[in-house]
């Protein structure tokens, strides 16, 4: 007679999606932090371009990875406007963003021990005045949001090519908005690098733009693209 094995507890479940989401996080700061790291310490290597394609590229491996585990958050801000939109449950909200933040902090060390301490290891700082940096922020994770929120949450939308699209947006709006902020569009990814680099300037900028930019985004979508019959939690 064959035993049967006792499903996970809730509580495991919810763990291992905290894993993913760490892992997740970590391999996005990883990647993206390190080609920035890598194209400073090895000229002619990985230029601008190159590190787009990187932080693009990763983002959507990650998804591929992790999406069906723990939705894939990788994001303060995106966890935060998931809750806003009724779409992940408040009481999980600080969970995650403690795991998203000590996944982008081990990360932003491993590159510096690993690779070089150079580039202050992709530390994200403004290099427009402070407005200016702060609305551009706000409008890129504006974006990024919005078609997360498309591909997650609306069953009409192309669900198997979600890692695709979210990483092809986060490597555009980089390329737009990397030369002149970093384009972080989370915070995570911006406190792990500061951390370790000790470079903090603007950082409330990229605390709070990206936050204001998702819930903006993800309530947009919701307004713009709602059906009761179609919505799928």
């Amino acid at each position: 007679m064959t035993a049967q094995v006792a499903p996970p507890s809730p509580f495991a479940l919810f763990l291992r999606r905290l894993l993913a989401d760490a892992i997740g996080t970590f391999g996005l700061v990883f990647a993206g932090c390190g080609a920035v790291v890598v194209g400073a310490t090895y000229p002619n290597t990985i230029d601008h371009y190159g590190i787009c394609v990187a932080f693009g590229v990763v983002v959507a491996a990650m998804v591929f990875a992790v999406g069906h585990v723990s939705g894939a958050h990788l994001n303060p801000a995106v966890t935060i406007a998931f809750a806003a939109m009724g779409k992940f449950p408040w009481r999980e909200v600080p969970a995650y963003i403690i795991s998203q933040c000590i996944a982008a902090i081990g990360a932003s060390y491993a590159v510096r021990f690993l690779l070089a301490d150079a580039a202050n290891l992709g530390a994200t700082v403004p290099g427009i005045p402070i407005l200016p940096a702060l609305i551009l922020e706000i409008v890129l994770t504006f974006f990024l949001m919005f078609v997360i929120a498309a591909v997650a949450t609306d069953s009409r939308a192309q669900g198997q090519f979600a890692a695709v699209a979210v990483g092809g947006t986060v490597a555009l709006l980089a390329l737009v908005g990397g030369p002149l902020t970093g384009a972080s569009m989370n915070p995570a990814r911006t406190l792990g690098p500061a951390l370790a680099s000790g470079v903090f300037d603007g950082f409330w900028i990229y605390a709070v733009g990206p936050v204001v930019g998702a819930v903006a985004g993800a309530w947009t979508y919701q307004v713009v693209a709602w059906r009761p019959d179609l919505d799928r939690t």
